[in-house]
């Protein structure tokens, strides 16, 4: 029997960003970003603990973490009680040097923009959040949304914009990472627009743009519980129903970028219209809109209704804990299509875990007890337990955590593990 654990995950520093397991090929990277990584993942580290993790010499230690201190993105500091030290010497660490280089990291959405300014340890040291009118967009308003919000950032840190060495984007709807294209988002008026280049040329920062599941799931990777896993999924119910994945230590994308589109996977042939403009995707029948579809025939509801879509949903809400029938169907029908989503999941990939996030899992009806039943009858039987799924609560900023990792993932690329390079 499925039990699902609900987690309250606080933005609170944590010790150390990024995975703590190592993923395939760390070996090949110049030997300076591997000791970078192990210690900013750890949040500090003895050379002594350098050497061993790593399988290293002592004296190759010592020379690449004087070159990273020479460059002026690690420090040495008093080491904690339990770190081992060469006899003689003082008890000294090393950890990244706080406050040295900064990313960007931004989500938008169809209702709320969201940013955080985070240094090269992952320590956050500004955010924001800005509501937003729903609907689609023309280009030049989205340039405008997003950099008001940089600007607004940038003026909170104390940082000049061309202090920050990269931007993370999120948008919902399918995208070229590699390209920084969006082909199609639902707060974008047209398809196939170069966001990635045309942010680029408005701020002057280099643009990474990602679908914004995949950077709840870097999220998750970097500064959640799938720092310690190898194969874990992440499914995210907001106004649209997104996935992204990890496979052996690192975010699936597929061969062009746009892998694991879990909420249009076809459900039902010729079933209700998605957003996408097809029909029987899964998100139809499980995402806000798909709510508010049903909503409005349970309640009696005009199409001249002028709630907003949190408004109607919480109204829903409120009518099925009263023990309104409709109302119930509504969550109950909603919870079976995300039981069958979930269980293609599994059988597909039999993940370690599975994290469902979003402001809609406070609707317990999405997995009440007869949704677990039900997804596990659709489950292989393999006789051996089922993977552990976790609802994360970890509020709006979690999406713009997860771009700012896609964004210190490049610049830590780009600096530390470049040519030598000497702090002025």
């Amino acid at each position: 029997m499925f039990e699902i654990e609900t987690v309250a995950r606080s933005r609170e520093p944590q010790p150390g960003c990024g995975p703590l397991t190592e993923p395939p090929g760390f070996g090949a990277r110049p030997l300076r970003q591997q000791i970078f990584e192990r210690i900013r993942a750890l949040g500090q580290a003895s050379r002594v603990q350098l050497t061993k993790d790593l399988g290293i010499s002592p004296a190759s230690v010592t020379t690449a973490t004087s070159e990273l201190i020479e460059a002026g993105v690690l420090e040495e500091v008093t080491a904690p009680p339990a770190a081992e030290t060469t006899r003689g010497r003082p008890a000294v660490a090393l950890r990244v040097r706080p406050g040295r280089r900064h990313v960007l990291g931004i989500k938008l959405s169809d209702r709320k923009h969201t940013g955080v300014i985070v240094d090269f340890a992952g320590n956050v040291v500004a955010s924001e959040a800005i509501e937003r009118v729903e609907g689609a967009l023309a280009l030049d308003a989205i340039l405008d949304a997003a950099e008001q919000l940089v600007t607004t950032l940038c003026a909170r840190a104390g940082l000049a914009r061309a202090e920050v060495g990269a931007l993370g984007l999120g948008v919902p709807g399918f995208v070229d990472a590699e390209l920084g294209v969006v082909h199609w988002s639902p707060i974008l008026e047209t398809r196939h627009v170069p966001l990635g280049a045309a942010l680029t040329a408005r701020l002057g920062l280099k643009v990474l743009v990602d679908n914004d599941a995949n950077l709840v799931t870097l999220a998750e990777l970097w500064f959640g519980v799938g720092r310690e896993l190898s194969d874990f999924a992440v499914v995210t119910i907001e106004h649209g129903l997104g996935m992204g994945y990890v496979i052996n230590h690192r975010l699936y994308r597929g061969a062009r970028g746009m892998g694991m589109e879990l909420g249009h996977s076809k459900v039902q042939l010729d079933g209700a219209l998605c957003r996408c403009g097809q029909r029987g995707c899964l998100e139809a029948y499980v995402a806000d809109y798909a709510l508010v579809r049903e909503a409005r025939t349970a309640l009696n509801l005009t199409n001249r209704e002028t709630r907003t879509v949190p408004i109607l949903l919480e109204s829903l809400f409120d009518h099925a804990k009263a023990g309104n029938g409709a109302a119930r169907s509504i969550f109950r029908r909603a919870g079976r299509y995300l039981a069958l989503g979930l269980s293609n999941v599994m059988n597909l990939f039999d993940p370690q875990l599975i994290i469902i996030s979003g402001e809609r899992m406070r609707y317990d009806y999405l997995y009440a007890k007869e949704t677990l039943t039900e997804m596990g009858e659709m489950m292989l039987d393999t006789g051996r337990p089922p993977p552990r799924i976790e609802i994360h609560a970890w509020g709006d900023l979690l999406w713009a955590h997860g771009a700012a990792a896609l964004a210190l993932d490049h610049l830590t690329e780009e600096t530390v593990g470049a040519a030598r390079e000497v702090a002025p």
